[in-house]
């Protein structure tokens, strides 16, 4: 009688992690321009007040989550594609764990920084009038594509657990 045989193990090619990695980092990399270039021009008696999105602190809070996910996504990209030309990982065994938890705290800080903006969107579109309505559907734009990073970085996620080491 044969031995029973192992389950096929799900490994996710290389170039399909990178590619997840790029688009990630693409998502982000929109979001950062989009929101750090949003501003409104407030009319008060005679004077023009202009407010740019870092003048609150859930925007500057989105600003810093995409550029730690941008460096960071941009860092396990250069990794990818070290392991895609040469086929082999650096780090080993370690470096898948880095690789692991490091994509989930990612994904999930993303995730909070485009909740923080969406929240704070609708808190200033209840309270003002509809002069500023582009400013916050900007807003919404630049928190969407930080949003669809998280997909993204959680879909990374996923694939960078199928790396990690057999231990039975």
């Amino acid at each position: 009688m044969a031995p029973p045989s192992l389950p096929p193990t799900t490994i996710v090619p290389p170039f399909v992690s990178l590619i997840v990695r790029v688009v990630t980092l693409i998502f982000l990399l929109i979001s950062l321009i989009v929101i750090a270039t949003n501003s409104y021009t407030i009319s008060v008696s005679f004077i023009d007040i202009k407010t740019k999105s870092t003048d609150f602190y859930a925007y500057r809070y989105l600003i810093s989550t995409v550029v730690i996910g941008m460096a960071y996504t941009l860092l396990q990209t250069a990794f990818s594609i070290f392991f895609v030309t040469t086929g082999n990982r650096l780090g080993g065994e370690g470096f898948c764990l880095l690789d692991f938890y490091g994509d989930k705290f990612i994904s999930y800080f993303l995730a909070t920084g485009a909740a923080a903006s969406f929240a704070m969107t609708e808190e200033l579109r209840r309270l003002s009038n509809s002069d500023i309505d582009k400013f916050l559907n900007t807003s919404n734009a630049a928190a969407s594509l930080c949003l669809f990073g998280f997909f993204f970085s959680a879909a990374s996620s996923i694939f960078s657990s199928y790396n990690l080491p057999k231990r039975a």
